[in-house]
C-alpha cells in the first residue's frame, strides 16, 4: 500500500528567496526588501517583512532560510538589549554586525542565512555591513538574496556617493522593482526602512505602486 504524502512544499525548507539591499547616505541608511517567501516552487507567504530590528536604530535584512535568519536576528536583538544595559548607552552598529558575523560563522555548517546589518550610531553615523560565513565588511551599499544577481549592473551604474535620503529611498525602490520583475523568488511588496539620528521611518510600497520599466 502506497504511503500517503502531503503537498511537496510541506517537505521543502522555507526560504526567503529574496532581494535585500542597504545603502548609506550622509547621516543615515536606507534598507529595503521584497516580501515573498517560498518553499520549493510554492509561495508560502506573500507579505513577510524581511527587515528585522536589532535595536532602536539598527536593523538587519534577512535572506536564506527564513527560520535560520529569524533566529539569528532574535538572538542578536536579545544580546544587544543586554549589552546596551551593561554599557548604559546605545550599541554601535559594528557591535551588532559582529554578533551576526560570529553566529553565522559558528553555525555555518548548520544554518543557511545571510544578513545585511545597517543602522546609525553616534560614533560613526550611518553604516552598512555585509556579513556572510565569517565575513564582516563595511560598504557604501550591500545587496543580497537570489534577486541581487539581476540588478548588480543597475546598482553599479546608478550608485553615486553623496546621495540624499530621498534619492537613496528611490534608488532602493527602483532596485527592488527591477529584481522583483526578473527573479521568480522575489515579489510582493517593497518594505523600506530609513534610519538616522532622528529615529526610524518604516514604509511599505505596494506592488501596483512600484515603478515600472520599459519591459513591464
Amino acid at each position: 500500500m502506497l504511503e500517503e504524502t502531503g503537498p511537496e512544499w510541506l517537505s521543502e525548507e522555507v526560504k526567503t528567496g529574496t532581494t535585500i539591499i542597504a545603502i548609506e547616505f550622509d547621516g543615515g541608511v536606507v534598507l529595503g526588501s521584497d516580501s515573498r517567501v517560498s518553499a520549493g516552487a510554492s509561495v508560502v507567504n506573500r507579505v513577510m517583512n524581511k527587515l528585522s530590528p536589532l535595536h532602536d536604530r539598527i536593523y538587519c535584512a534577512l535572506s536564506g532560510s527564513a527560520a535560520d535568519a529569524q533566529t539569528i536576528a532574535e538572538v542578536v536583538n536579545y544580546q544587544l538589549d543586554v549589552h546596551s544595559i551593561e554599557i548604559d548607552e546605545e550599541p554601535q552598529v559594528r557591535s551588532a554586525a559582529t554578533l551576526v558575523r560570529n553566529i553565522s560563522y559558528k553555525y555555518k555548517e548548520e544554518m543557511s542565512a545571510h544578513l545585511i546589518v545597517a543602522g546609525w550610531d553616534r560614533r560613526d553615523g550611518g553604516q552598512v555591513f555585509a556579513t556572510l560565513s565569517g565575513l564582516l565588511t563595511r560598504q557604501p551599499f550591500a545587496l543580497g538574496g537570489s534577486g541581487s544577481s539581476y540588478v548588480y549592473g543597475f546598482v553599479d551604474a546608478e550608485f553615486r556617493r553623496g546621495m540624499s535620503k530621498e534619492e537613496c529611498q528611490q534608488f532602493v525602490v527602483d532596485t527592488l522593482s527591477l529584481a522583483m520583475n526578473r527573479d521568480g523568488s522575489s515579489g510582493g511588496v517593497a518594505y523600506i526602512v530609513s534610519i538616522d539620528e532622528h529615529g526610524t521611518e518604516e514604509k511599505v510600497v505596494l506592488g501596483n505602486d512600484l515603478p515600472t520599466f520599459f519591459d513591464q
